[in-house]
């Protein structure tokens, strides 16, 4: 093969079965919208809510998708008892939506009033309890309390309330639940380092963890990785994740975010064997990816060293990727690190690359090309040098048969030296050569 032909072939050597399976399927319209109401049914509780704000806040150039994301949040907090976030909706919403979405005083008043009388029960039955020193009774007491303060969005007060029934605990199964819901708490308040403490401490239970809680507990620890830019740690939680977690955590996450964190954080941070060992042949995490086809088509392009169609992939996830309130602020980052891989990849097979060929591989200029692929020789990512007259790129391959010679003349040099130190002490021990006793003469 020639090696213009070596070039023209690169990411498709090898590979019929992949190349027939990319012929067949499409790739998603760049133009196509999040569906915020299929994106809303994900999820429950809370995290529903402050994903559609987030969706709200961020969706700028598409004034529909704001109102449509504000009007199924005021819908949304209707059906629970924060009376404060439902004031910011209303005020968010000002006016856009008609009379219906408007500030409805009346629930505002019956739900605070509910809560006084509720609060008030809740503090004389933990009064009693304490009194009587029932440790259950007051676990429940610190639990309910914890539950009411989550309710009406006071997160801090919550957190110490679950945190208090550690105290009154008497079996795993309790260490477990107070764990769970300081996680619960920790993540909506963007707290991921008690998120890791917790997570741990539910990890470290004497009994064996039921497959529901083990995979829950996994997705937090790979949230707070995540947050904490650790994206191979995030990925190996995300891809440990069990099929068993199905829709039993959508307070927190869906598993469709565990198949586009997991794949995204793995694309960034593994290498070859890894993606497919890891993610490509694990069984467990294709159950996750066939529910994002998308991101499953887009890592076996990349394995496939198909850049055209996992960019394209990519590019058309990226809108609805920043929408994620999680995934967002590492869109960028991410998107860089499997971009440079590509690049990576796409150089290191052959002797030399044309350059005008590789950026329409990747959808860029050849000017911008050559600036990524300085960034990259320059952090020895690359070892290769630039002809920028001919936009050639020349690999620098390792010299192996000098680098052989090179390493024997050291273990040489290195058996000689011990050699010679035997040889001293053994004449040292011959001589009975005594350093003290020549000083004191």
């Amino acid at each position: 093969m020639e090696p213009e032909d070596e070039i023209h072939a690169n990411g498709g050597v090898g590979d019929e079965e992949g190349s027939l399976i990319r012929s067949s399927r499409p790739i998603i319209s760049s133009g196509e919208q999040l569906d915020v109401e299929a994106y809303a049914s994900l999820y429950q509780g809370r995290t529903k809510i402050m994903r559609l704000l987030f969706i709200a806040d961020h969706c700028e150039g598409h004034p529909a998708m704001r109102v449509e994301a504000l009007r199924m949040a005021y819908d949304e907090i209707k059906k629970g008892e924060n009376t404060q976030l439902f004031r910011e909706i209303v005020q968010k919403i000002d006016g856009k939506l008609g009379p219906d979405y408007g500030m409805d005083s009346g629930w505002c008043d019956i739900v605070d009033h509910r809560a006084e009388l509720k609060k008030e029960k809740l503090e004389n039955e933990l009064n009693a309890y304490r009194t009587n020193l029932i440790k259950e009774s007051i676990r429940m007491g610190y639990n309910d309390f914890g539950d009411f303060y989550y309710a009406h969005g006071a997160l801090g007060d919550a957190f110490k309330n679950y945190v208090r029934t550690r105290d009154y605990c008497t079996t795993s199964k309790h260490i477990i639940h107070m764990c769970m819901s300081a996680i619960l708490v920790s993540i909506e308040m963007g707290q991921f380092t008690h998120v890791t403490s917790y997570v741990s401490k539910a990890e470290q239970s004497p009994e064996a963890l039921d497959p529901i809680t083990a995979a829950r507990l996994r997705c937090a620890a790979g949230l707070a990785h995540l947050e904490a830019k650790k994206y191979k740690l995030a990925a190996r939680k995300f891809l440990e994740t069990g099929p068993e977690l199905g829709s039993h955590y959508n307070e927190v996450i869906a598993p469709q975010d565990v198949a586009t964190y997991g794949g995204l954080c793995a694309l960034a941070s593994f290498d070859r064997t890894e993606l497919k060992n890891k993610v490509i042949d694990n069984v467990h995490f294709r159950n996750f990816l066939e529910l994002v086809p998308e991101v499953r088509e887009l890592i076996n392009d990349f394995y496939s060293s198909h850049y055209a169609s996992c960019l394209d992939y990519l590019g058309n996830l990226k809108a609805n990727l920043l929408l994620d309130i999680h995934l967002h602020d590492h869109v960028e980052t991410l998107y860089d690190q499997i971009r440079n891989k590509a690049l990576i990849q796409y150089t290191h097979p052959f002797v030399s690359v044309d350059l005008r060929m590789m950026a329409n591989a990747f959808k860029t200029s050849i000017a911008g090309l050559e600036k990524e692929l300085e960034a990259l020789i320059t952090d020895n990512q690359i070892q290769a040098r630039i002809d920028s007259h001919n936009k050639i790129l020349y690999a620098r391959h390792a010299d192996q048969r000098n680098a052989t010679f090179q390493r024997v003349l050291q273990t040489g040099n290195e058996f000689d030296r011990d050699v010679r130190s035997m040889l001293l002490r053994a004449d040292l021990i011959k001589h009975e050569y005594n350093l003290r006793a020549l000083r004191k003469l």
